[in-house]
Parts: structure tokens; sequence; C-alpha cells
């Protein structure tokens, strides 16, 4: 206990430091449209780059910054430089694209995220619609009314919001249906055995369907074959992320994609015809007590 304590508390130090120095890195990992096979956005990942253990990944300290409170100040940090790098794009190739920011309980709690986010999206003069807060079920459901309450007001700026992790937390249908959210992301554990597991089909169909019934834009993560690209086209979902389509890219490395996508607009991301599940097939029943129709 006391080994682990003593770790602990050298992460935090060292984290504090790490903001002090700027020792953090944001990567992106685009989202595309399986209608169409274009980058629609991307999803912003921390990375810390530790002068002696070198790229840390975010599992590894998260947890610490939650506990400790730092998570607030390493947040405000994340969305002033996503903010400024999706600006720095924009201008570059003329074209807008949205970038998605995780944000935790804690920073959704913190009194003053609301007022800090408009000065940001003001300072950096960057339209509030190229920015989507991805917020996990858990933080939704911890208070209700506080969460509406600050969902609302960031609406209202013309941010879009997202609910991350879809189907791991506890949120009921009457509670879902008032959160003013524009998209659910399907969290990549409904993901890691499609097509072939029977359950994880049934799962990810019923969550896409619910998602579309309600009209949310639905984007799976996890993605890694073109067996569950074509699955997930079938189903009717949105958009996906995952190495399928690309690892997490610098912001120098999403320019430079962005860039050749702008050049080829004819390229696509999605799997050549003749894979496992063809696009426009359905794919196979999910097992139940019903007969088929």
């Amino acid at each position: 206990m006391n080994l682990d304590m003593e770790a602990r508390l050298s992460m935090e130090q060292d984290l504090r430091r790490a903001l002090r120095n700027n020792e953090f890195e944001l990567y992106y990992q685009p989202q595309v449209d399986l209608r169409t096979g274009k980058i629609v956005s991307a999803e912003a990942l921390l990375r810390w780059h530790h002068p002696e253990r070198g790229l840390v990944q975010p599992d590894a300290f998260i947890p610490v910054a939650e506990d400790s409170g730092l998570i607030v100040a390493i947040g405000r940090w994340v969305i002033r430089t996503a903010s400024q790098q999706a600006k720095s794009i924009q201008k570059s190739l003329r074209q807008n694209v949205k970038i998605a920011v995780n944000v935790s309980a804690r920073q959704l709690n913190d009194p003053d995220f609301v007022e800090e986010f408009t000065l940001v999206v003001r300072e950096t003069r960057l339209d509030p619609r190229c920015l989507e807060l991805e917020i996990t079920e858990t933080t939704l459901m911890a208070d209700t009314d506080l969460v509406l309450n600050r969902l609302s007001r960031l609406r209202t700026l013309g941010v879009h919001l997202a609910v991350d992790d879809f189907g791991t937390g506890y949120s009921s249908l009457s509670i879902l249906k008032r959160l003013p959210v524009d998209s659910l992301k399907v969290d990549r554990s409904f993901v890691e055995g499609l097509p072939d597991d029977e359950e994880d089909r049934a799962i990810t169909s019923l969550v896409v369907a619910m998602g579309r019934s309600l009209n949310y834009r639905v984007v799976v993560e996890g993605v890694e074959t073109a067996e569950q690209v074509a699955f997930l086209s079938v189903c009717g979902c949105h958009f996906a992320q995952g190495f399928y389509f690309s690892k997490p890219l610098s912001a120098a490395e999403l320019m430079k994609v962005l860039f050749e996508r702008q050049q080829s607009p004819e390229a696509s991301l999605l799997p050549d015809a003749g894979d496992r599940w063809p696009l426009h097939s359905p794919p196979p029943p999910i097992p139940g007590p019903w007969p088929p129709h």
C-alpha cells in the first residue's frame, strides 16, 4: 500500500510538472462516414511525453489526474489546444473539420467550466459547431439536473454533444431522451466479436436502431476489420473510427491526410467490394425466439 501511494504521489508530481513544461500532445483518430468513406471528424486523444518513461498512454495517468483533480487543468489545456489546432487546419486547408474532445465528470462539475469553454471558443475564433464534447454515461447519471443544465448551456453555443462509451453505463431511456445530445458512441467492447459473435451482433444492431430512431448520430469505436465495417454499414450505422481506418495521428499528420483527401475527393476508406459481408446484403439473422420474417 505504501509503495502504491508513493507511486501515485510521484505520478501526481510528474503531471504537475508536465503541465508546466508542456509535455502533453494531442493525437487525432479520424471518424469516417460509412456511406461515403470520407473523413468527417476526428477524436482528440491525449498523450504524455514523459522525459524518462517516453510516450505514456492515457490509461496510465488519467485515473491519477481524476483523483487528484488535475484533470480539470489538463482538460482545459486539451480543449484550448484542440480548438487552436482545429482553427489552424481550417485556415491552412480552407476546410472545416469537427474535433471531438472527451470531458470528464470533474470538468463538467467545475462551476467555471461553461464560462471557460466559451472564452476559449471566443479567443480562438473557432466556430463552436466544429467542436464535439464527449461525455460518458457514468458522468451523465451522476447528477442529472446539473448535467442537463450545463449541457443545455453548451448546446446554446452551437457545440455538438455526444454520449461516449454508450452501452457500458446505466442510463435509462427516459433520461436519454431528455439529454440535449447529438451523437451516441457505441463502446468498442460490443465491436470486438463482430460479425461472428451472435450477442455482439444483436446488441450492436439494437443500439444502432435505437439511436437512429431517436435521431442521434451513431458512431462505433474500435473498428479494426473490413468485416466489421461491412456489418456496421448493413446495420445502418452512420460513422465509425478505429485502426481499420487510421491509427491516431499527430496534428501535422492529420493535416497531411486531410490535404491528400482534399486533392483526391473520390478516395474512400471503405473496404473493397467482395469482402465477407457485402455492403448491400443483409447480415445473417439475429437468433431469437421469434420466427424470421
